[in-house]
């Protein structure tokens, strides 16, 4: 088996187990609507900001995208 058919293999199996813990712990990690993320509420409109957010999704993409470069 080729190379790119693993790294599509296991990016597939990262993605299943990314969505099953997105479903099942949204519930104890409320991503999304952490201390932080600015919500500005008006009359008729309402702005959202989940900037605490970004930066804890890109903290946990960094440090992903570093163990898949240190075990290469």
């Amino acid at each position: 088996m080729n190379s790119v058919a693993k790294m599509l293999m296991l990016a597939g199996v990262i993605l299943f187990l990314l969505g099953l813990l997105w479903q099942t712990g949204g519930k104890f990690f409320p991503l999304g609507r952490l201390p932080g993320d600015i919500v500005i509420e008006k009359e008729n409109v309402k702005f959202y900001f989940p900037i605490v957010t970004c930066i804890v999704i890109s903290v946990i993409l960094t440090l992903i995208s570093y163990f898949f470069r240190l075990f290469r």
